[in-house]
């Protein structure tokens, strides 16, 4: 592992478990509530601070809708990122997603969620990833092809310990790896094998499902 990466990985960890510090007059306005006789709604449960979805990460799926990583929270999800006119590497690693799937049950399918963001958003567009999202006939809007901007990019590669950069043809030198995150965003584990299934991670798959479902 890139020692750079990772310890970039863990100070954007550690920002993000300060941003899950309970703000102290957010309640302010609960005793007014009980004051007029209106029961104050109960909050959303609060993020872990290691989570991903503290990564308020402004994205748009295949469908043109707008979507923050936290609306992916309550079912466990693959994450990595791609880009659409990589002609070897992203296919495989779809395909590697896609062979794992099919070592699910039908309904751990169904609790699965996958998240593909691409490197390149100059050039995929809305239109470009729904287009891919067709072509590949993929579980739709189970699996989300999305973008973000450049500066939102390099802030989630570093979260995801992704390495890429740009070449001069307009290809991308990148890393390929599936990461799984349980229910609540938190890391599971990883796995860069695209050669077929890799069984570990299949294991991990899972038990993730089975934690979440209890």
């Amino acid at each position: 592992m890139n020692l750079l990466n990772h310890a970039r990985r863990r100070l954007l960890l550690a920002a993000l478990a300060a941003m899950a510090v309970p703000d102290r007059t957010a309640g302010a306005n609960g005793p007014q509530a009980a004051d007029r006789g209106q029961a104050a709604p109960d909050p959303a449960p609060r993020l872990p601070g290691n989570s991903i979805y503290q990564l308020g990460t402004p994205l748009t799926d295949q469908g043109g809708r707008a979507f923050t990583l936290a609306a992916r929270r309550g079912s466990p999800m693959i994450v990595s990122m791609f880009y659409t006119s990589c002609q070897f590497v992203c296919p495989m690693l779809i395909d590697a997603i896609r062979a794992t799937e099919r070592k699910l049950t039908q309904s751990e399918r169904r609790r699965l969620n996958v998240l593909l963001v691409s490197f390149d958003p100059a050039h995929d567009t809305v239109e470009v990833l729904r287009k891919t999202a067709g072509q590949r006939e993929l579980d739709t809007p189970r699996w989300a092809l999305a973008r973000t901007d450049a500066k939102n990019v390099r802030k989630l590669a570093a979260m995801l310990d992704i390495q890429y950069r740009a070449m001069d043809n307009g290809d991308f030198n990148h890393s390929s790896v599936l990461v799984l995150v349980d229910a609540e965003g938190r890391f599971v584990g990883r796995s860069t094998d695209l050669s077929g299934t890799d069984p570990v991670f299949v294991k991990l798959v899972k038990a993730t499902l089975g934690a979440a479902a209890t």
